[in-house]
């Protein structure tokens, strides 16, 4: 690895460990201290480019949260945890950190809901982790049945599997199609009790002429009420969505009828051949 390599490993490091709460000489000295076995204020000064008087109010920062030891003498010696350790102990914090979040906010006065809340909403999200998250929020509260369309591979993950897996076991009949064999396989295996199919539909796959179009990314029914749509940006691959609740929805409406014509006879071939 080359210096300017590891000098931009090093950057990233104390970047992502500021993101994770940590102050900016603190991270400098926990970075500095994972590259060597131990270390002196001075030395770790020197690594780190932190002003000595401010490494020792660092490494007690550190030290108190358990990620630096200290070996008391003179001079002092200072010496980071293991990594391993480290980052579980920085992931126990922040869980801990989003537990009491969540306690906190629901304790939140807020609106009740009315008997209207759930007709004629369509709202939008931006992203492929909010897109998931609102993807498995939906799963989890589907009772009945689940049609779920999957346009791009990378949006097949464990996390989904395990959602749509998790809705079989509830009783719900899920059934979801891919744009290829292999997803189609891979889902199959994880989620035995579901049907998959390889969708043919044109506009799903952005194939022919509409290859370099913006691609569906999945496209979710549940109960026949609850929708989502989302699409993929070719050149930036950037998901966003739209989502929509009620029976009495439009949207909701269209997919509806697109579930029970184009989907269905993708998934059903006997019923191709009937026709």
């Amino acid at each position: 690895m080359s210096s300017s390599d590891s000098h931009d490993n090093r950057d990233q490091a104390v970047e992502l460990l500021q993101q994770l709460g940590l102050k900016e000489y603190e991270a400098k000295c926990f970075v500095a201290l994972s590259r060597i076995r131990e270390a002196t204020a001075k030395e770790i000064s020197e690594s780190s480019e932190v002003p000595r008087t401010r490494v020792y109010d660092a490494v007690r920062i550190l030290e108190a949260q358990g990620l630096v030891e200290v070996q008391h003498g003179s001079p002092q010696l200072f010496r980071s945890v293991p990594v391993e350790e480290a980052i579980a102990t920085l992931r126990d914090q922040y869980e801990s950190r989003f537990d009491t979040l969540q306690d906190v906010i629901e304790d939140l006065d807020r609106p009740a809901k009315t008997e209207n809340d759930s007709v004629h909403e369509v709202w939008s999200l931006s992203g492929t982790t909010a897109t998931a998250n609102r993807t498995h929020r939906l799963i989890e509260n589907v009772d009945e049945e689940l049609f779920l369309l999957v346009g791009h591979p990378n949006l097949v993950t464990d996390d989904l599997m395990e959602s749509l897996d998790d809705a079989t076991d509830r009783g719900v009949s899920v059934i979801v199609g891919t744009e290829d064999e292999s997803v189609r396989d891979a889902i199959s295996e994880r989620v035995p009790n579901a049907e998959v199919f390889v969708s043919e539909l044109d506009w799903l796959n952005g194939t022919g002429e509409n290859a370099n179009d913006v691609k569906i990314g999945r496209v979710l029914l549940g109960d026949r009420s609850t929708i989502l749509i989302s699409s993929i940006e070719p050149e930036t691959d950037k998901e966003r969505a739209v989502y929509g609740r009620g029976f009495s929805n439009g949207l909701v409406v269209i997919i509806r009828r697109l579930m029970s014509t184009g989907l269905l006879q993708s998934a059903d071939p006997g019923k191709q051949n009937d026709e």
